[in-house]
């Protein structure tokens, strides 16, 4: 047979198998939602994507996911995005197949992994064959946790066990309105609690992000796609190398005064280059940025507020992914400690209390801290005290004390308030005040040598960058172990 003739006969096929089933193409474009390829190329780099195993099919029907490699700014990124259009991007053997082996090769490479979700989840029609392809893609994505950075993005419906792959994955980005995910679907959620909740409130965007389970939202995919290209440019392709550094802002700038974490964030980093993960959800803010052309993670407590159990969680996840790829960890403190919270709500914010200070303190990258107004009880002990943080400054006026200063005097002025002829709440404002600046101030602490020195605020961006200079080269291990016992 003619050369031509064969490669019309090969093009035929490949369009036979991979133009998805025409119903659910043209439903697609109807809902507004883009193809697997349509968001591949969104995604990528203009003409770098490369599809691997695109003729792979079963019973002349593709296994519902289109997957491959191309680059992002330049720098290689292994993908996978499940075609909603085939079989409703259900997992199968065929789909594990393919995803497993961009998994493969993302470790061998040492490339980011992103994964396009778009899954009605197990194709029911290979019973137990499709839960074990769950299974399959679940140890690979643990197994390359901490290798290289995996992000998730939820372009449609992710039900069950396939909201969970996006769950165990480092960073979910969420595209509102077309992107769910859900334990249980809304017919199982009916069936249980007698109640019907559409799919947007069971698992929509906002929902989802109240409750922790999306680090960044966007109002439609392009933005997502957008969000998702600035997330991998701040951060280092594996454990091995280090993120791309770009200087693009005075390394001597100073800060303009601000008591608000967010603003003192922004004022902090190269200018444009923040990018805040889950906002919204609690107090505590994580964020990426460039601080003098390097990538650093910054966690800040809110101004002034307490830790809750959902904070404490938030920040030693955080924590913990930036030890991965040995990014310099920036902590800004101004906390009154953990909550006081009712009895039944003890032990939950004991255990995350448990997990904030065992991240910070098993974390070898650098580690520096910045007390920038109270930094109470536990609370200091797990955001940066002097057995963590390797360069450590306090603003002027900061407290750093086992207890607050209105706690502290209830408890060793108590005999002097109730001796006291004078009006009572004077009295203890005056010896609160006396308590800050002579027991709690940052400059006893610095003289017990608990801090590195007490600084001029506007010079905080400055000391930062020359930190994290002088520590560039650092070198950090902890004891050989299989791993450390997390407490969950």
């Amino acid at each position: 047979m003619h050369t031509t003739q064969t490669l019309q006969q090969m093009q035929a096929r490949k369009r036979e198998i991979l133009e998805g089933e025409t119903a659910r193409v043209e439903k697609q474009a109807k809902e507004g939602k883009l193809n697997a390829r349509e968001r591949v190329v969104k995604l990528l780099d203009a003409n770098s994507f490369v599809e691997l195993d695109a003729l792979a099919a079963k019973d002349g029907r593709a296994h519902g996911v289109v997957t491959g490699y191309g680059t992002v700014a330049g720098r290689p990124v292994y993908l996978f995005a499940q075609d909603f259009t085939v079989r409703g991007g259900s997992m199968s053997a065929g789909q594990a197949d393919k995803i497993v082996k961009v998994l493969d090769l993302a470790q061998k490479t040492g490339a980011p992994v992103v994964a396009l979700c778009d899954s009605a989840g197990a194709q029911l029609q290979e019973g137990a064959v499709a839960l074990e392809a769950y299974a399959r893609v679940f140890a690979r994505v643990a197994g390359l946790s901490g290798v290289v950075p995996m992000l998730a993005l939820v372009l449609g419906p992710c039900v069950g066990a396939a909201a969970i792959l996006t769950q165990l994955m480092d960073f979910t980005l969420v595209a509102q309105g077309i992107g769910q995910l859900m334990a249980a679907g809304p017919q199982v959620v009916a069936a249980a609690f007698g109640e019907n909740w559409p799919p947007e409130q069971v698992g929509g965007a906002d929902v989802v992000a109240a409750q922790g389970g999306a680090h960044l939202v966007s109002p439609d995919e392009d933005a997502c796609f957008a969000r998702a290209r600035q997330l991998l440019e701040l951060l280092p392709s594996n454990n091995l190398e280090d993120a791309p550094e770009d200087v693009a802002d005075d390394l001597n700038r100073t800060l303009p005064e601000t008591g608000d974490t967010h603003a003192l964030v922004a004022a902090l980093a190269d200018a444009g280059s923040v990018l805040e993960l889950g906002a919204g959800y609690t107090d505590a803010v994580t964020a990426f940025a460039k601080l003098g052309g390097r990538t650093v993670a910054i966690a800040g407590t809110s101004s002034g507020g307490y830790l809750d159990a959902a904070a404490a969680a938030k920040l030693a996840r955080f924590i913990r992914f930036a030890d991965c790829y040995s990014i310099p960890l920036v902590t800004l403190v101004d906390t009154q400690g953990f909550a006081v919270v009712k009895p039944d709500g003890q032990v939950a914010l004991l255990r995350a209390a448990a997990q904030l200070l065992y991240a910070y303190a098993e974390a070898t990258t650098v580690k520096l801290s910045v007390v920038t107004g109270q930094a109470i009880g536990a609370a200091y002990v797990a955001l940066g005290g002097k057995a963590n943080a390797d360069v450590r400054y306090a603003w002027p006026g900061a407290v750093i004390a086992p207890l607050g200063s209105d706690a502290a005097v209830q408890v060793l002025y108590k005999q002097e308030i109730a001796d006291s002829t004078g009006d009572a709440l004077a009295v203890r404002a005056q010896l609160a005040d006396a308590y800050a600046t002579q027991v709690a101030d940052g400059v006893r602490a610095a003289e017990a040598g608990l801090l590195d020195d007490v600084i001029d605020p506007a010079d905080t961006r400055r000391l930062l960058i020359a930190s994290l200079e002088m520590l560039s080269s650092k070198r950090a291990s902890n004891p050989p172990k299989k791993h450390g016992n997390l407490p969950l």
